[in-house]
């Protein structure tokens, strides 16, 4: 495994890391758990403190930092200086609210007495991260836990490095310890034979594929660890209807375009009812049609480069299949010819189930459109997916649109906008699509202790010795 920066938009590789040593993995494991014995004695008030300044960082160098994520991963500039602005706004949300959320809950005990529910941070947790949104997957798991009392070691993707780096770097510099968050460029082989099996490691939180998610689960749950996945995802974008066509058509070209089409919770299966079909896929395709691949650099450009030559590679063999088998192309679907990982934005229709993008997630610019007869065909086919993320329905009707959302198998619905994120919902699937919750109350509830206090009340005496007993 290769840690190193290599520029999507030129092929360029700018600069390599080591990966660290056995011995540096074991030695980051051991540091990070004895800084939990004194991070978790901190005053909330403290650790809250350190989060605004983390935050207030993270908007001071946002062109500094949203920089490198164009350089290592191709993400267009005015999407990056987004996502750093979200990641800040979730370090507040957390340094505002962490406390709150920890609250005990008073508990009535049908057996009497005064019970109560406290969160606990339970230990060290470890984070194992993708490329697509360097800093703020890594703020979904950060941010509630550093403010819970927990520490994190983070293994990030091998083609963010510098991302990798930075994170850790603003943490130091925001006054955090330096032990309670750290970085490591660990081997696959040593986060399974190293990291995970360390008995001072309580939970693993991993967003990324299927096939890591589930070595990962396995490997944790030999070891009795608590999981948090955030994996794939094929989220249908379902229309009822042709009216406000126009703001339907912008949605979807934004829900499958964002980040090149490289996030799970992307629109990724359009599917219509018949009697908007035929208007939706034509002002859709133009539309496509319409934007061109241009230099991340630039504020102005939508669609950059995938991550790399091989994921563009990738999406280009699903892409093949489903025109060798029959499919339509109504935009795009011809490479562009120049240096790096560059993906004209694609419309496909007539896609059937003998096809690859027919139930495979297209991590890339290309989208899936399906004719179906009904709302009910419509709900069928969202979910006849292995995954379950997210959505979105889009109809003049909410109402009408809310009972279809009602029916969507996934972990989150959006009615006339495109699945999206904010600090305060709660994000994560079902399904293959992964398990847990981050963001919002949820998002800090995943790693602690829910321990549970029960005692007499004080006006209450204690039982006789000789009272009888009911054992559980």
């Amino acid at each position: 495994m290769t840690y190193a920066t290599v520029n999507p938009a030129t092929g360029e590789t700018v600069q390599e890391f080591p990966t660290a040593t056995d011995a540096e993995v074991r030695d980051v494991v051991e540091r990070s758990h004895r800084a939990f014995g004194s991070w978790r004695g901190t005053p909330v008030p403290e650790r809250a403190a350190r989060m605004r300044a983390l935050a207030e960082l993270y908007r001071e160098r946002k062109r500094e930092l949203a920089a490198l994520l164009t350089e290592e991963m191709g993400k267009p500039a005015r999407q990056a200086v987004g996502e750093v602005l979200l990641v800040a706004s979730i370090y507040d949300f957390y340094a505002e609210n962490a406390e709150r959320f920890m609250a005990g809950e008073k508990l009535e005990p049908s057996t009497g007495g005064d019970a109560e529910v406290v969160l606990e941070p339970t230990g060290s947790i470890l984070g194992i991260m993708p490329w697509n949104y360097p800093y703020y997957q890594v703020a979904r798991l950060a941010a509630p836990n550093l403010m819970l009392g927990n520490t994190v070691v983070l293994k990030h993707a091998p083609s963010v490095p510098q991302a990798a780096l930075v994170q850790e770097q603003l943490f130091r510099e925001a006054g955090f310890p330096e032990d309670v968050y750290r970085n490591v460029f660990a081997t696959n082989e040593q986060i399974a034979e190293i990291v995970i099996p360390a008995r001072t490691v309580q939970g693993v939180s991993l967003t990324g594929s299927e096939r890591a998610g589930s070595a990962v689960a396995e490997l944790a749950g030999r070891h009795l660890k608590k999981v948090v996945l955030e994996l794939g995802g094929s989220d249908p974008f379902i229309v009822l209807d042709a009216d406000n066509l126009e703001n339907t058509v912008k949605h979807a070209v934004l829900g499958r375009l964002g980040n090149t089409g490289q996030a799970c919770t992307a629109a990724k299966r359009f599917i219509v009812v018949e009697e908007a079909y035929d208007r939706f896929v034509d002002a859709f395709a133009q539309a496509m049609d319409a934007v061109e691949p241009g230099d991340p650099t630039d504020r102005k450009t939508l669609l950059g480069p995938l991550s790399s030559v091989a994921a563009r590679d990738g999406v280009a063999a699903q892409l093949q299949d489903a025109v060798e088998k029959g499919a339509t192309v109504r935009a795009g679907g011809t490479p562009v010819d120049r240096p790096g990982a560059w993906m004209e934005a694609t419309v496909l229709t007539d896609v059937t189930p003998q096809m690859r993008a027919y139930e495979e997630e297209i991590f890339g610019p290309v989208a899936v459109v399906h004719r179906v007869r009904d709302a009910d065909e419509a709900v069928e086919l969202a979910n006849s997916s292995p995954f379950g993320l997210g959505g979105s329905v889009f109809a003049a009707d909410v109402d009408a649109a809310r009972e279809v959302a009602s029916r969507i198998e996934s972990g989150m619905v959006f009615v006339n906008e495109v699945t999206g994120t904010a600090p305060d919902l709660p994000f994560g699937g079902i399904k293959r699509s992964g398990v847990g919750r981050e963001l919002g109350r949820f998002g800090i509830e995943e790693f602690a202790n829910k321990k549970l206090i029960h005692a007499p009340r004080r006006a209450e005496k204690l039982p006789p010795q000789d009272e009888e007993v009911v054992a559980p």
